[in-house]
């Protein structure tokens, strides 16, 4: 066995010697546990939660009372067999977590064999060396058999008995004679598993628009639907190209200002015409945070627009239904409404050599001209 095998499992770098996470605050599927310091009593439930490949979780019984911390690794049941996986949370917390997940308190759990020996590790990584062959070889059978799906990613058990086989599918693919041939070829159990177009931008990872990493694939294990109603609740453009993220759906940071934007949405008021003595003026835009609303006073053209406050707007509705018609739209030009944020971008502003030192160039140190010794040399 190596000295130190780094092996990925929902961690960015796993230490096999140590028997233990390298970190904790590394893992994408790790969970901060705000009652880590707190001494275990009678009450502590026997509960921990598990981390495995691609995201995977599961919640297993420490019916041995074993002495568990973050990050261990264990042997837990499986069937057939047993599997190997990470200690991602222990304690109170973990009740909270189930009842995040949807998990019945009093649904009987898998237990926690033991923690992981030499034994199990040297049949985990033996299993684990063969899951990139396993998928590529996968990848030309289900070509064999023509069918419509896209092997993503191999995750072995921790004793190499059974596989699960993550896939993707834009309608049902009947893969039964797929399975019959892939456990006779490898002499596994089987497991087929299908995943979204998110899950697969998340175990791939990339760089996004903004510059960081994906969100699916730092940080983000549960996936909520994203639909256009979030980009018109937050005024933008439904432009496809734009709103679009590496997986060809919305991106996931649409639901992230939502409820922000509905709370400041709240003190608008209706998008209803204006009747001045200027004309009827149509609602354009609003921008929502800084509480502005733009009106036109053509209906389909952006012809004579007019920055409003939102107070001001408030004031000509509550005019209009008194059936008064205010002179102006606007009663004066306000410097406040359209000012410039307070931060400055410096983009292009400066040269992009600008850090490039130049090399001063070095003056040649010449001797000194001496009278007596160059008319020593000219005599010889």
């Amino acid at each position: 066995m190596k000295n130190e095998i780094n092996i990925q499992r929902g961690c960015s770098h796993q230490l096999i010697n140590k028997k233990q996470c390298c970190n904790h605050s590394c893992s994408k599927l790790s969970v901060y546990n705000q009652f880590k310091n707190y001494p275990s009593n009678i009450n502590t439930p026997d509960i921990v939660e598990v981390r495995f490949k691609n995201t995977r979780k599961a919640f297993y019984k420490n019916s041995n009372k074993l002495m568990l911390t973050e990050g261990d690794m264990i042997a837990v049941e499986a069937s057939p067999g047993h599997d190997i996986g990470i200690v991602s949370l222990t304690g109170e917390h973990v009740l909270e977590q189930m009842k995040i997940k949807g998990v019945p308190i009093n649904e009987e759990l898998k237990i926690v064999y033991r923690k992981v020996k030499a034994i199990d590790i040297m049949k985990w990584e033996d299993a684990i060396s063969r899951e990139n062959i396993v998928m590529l070889k996968t990848r030309k059978i289900a070509k064999e058999f023509n069918l419509n799906m896209k092997i993503g990613d191999v995750e072995f058990q921790g004793d190499g008995t059974k596989a699960i086989f993550y896939y993707i599918a834009d309608e049902r693919v009947d893969f039964r004679g797929l399975i019959k041939e892939l456990a006779s070829k490898f002499r596994i159990r089987i497991k087929m598993k299908q995943i979204g177009a998110r899950q697969e931008a998340g175990r791939i990872g990339g760089i996004g628009s903004c510059g960081r990493e994906l969100c699916c694939a730092s940080w983000m294990t549960s996936f909520i639907s994203v639909t256009t109603d979030t980009a018109r609740e937050q005024e933008l453009s439904l432009n496809p190209q734009k709103l679009a993220g590496q997986c060809g759906k919305l991106k996931c940071c649409l639901n992230f200002e939502v409820k922000s934007y509905k709370d400041a949405k709240k003190d608008f008021p209706p998008k209803i015409e204006l009747i001045t003595q200027e004309g009827k003026a149509y609602y354009m835009k609003s921008d929502i945070y800084r509480k502005l609303m733009w009106y036109s006073f053509s209906k389909h053209e952006y012809s004579k627009v007019t920055v409003i406050s939102v107070e001001r707007v408030k004031k000509i509705i509550i005019l209009n239904e008194k059936g008064v018609t205010p002179k102006l739209l606007k009663l004066e030009i306000d410097k406040n409404l359209l000012k410039q944020p307070d931060y400055k971008s410096v983009i292009g502003e400066d040269s992009i050599t600008r850090f490039d030192k130049k090399k001063k160039r070095r003056k040649r140190y010449r001797k000194p001209y001496n009278k007596k010794s160059s008319y020593k040399q000219k005599r010889k």
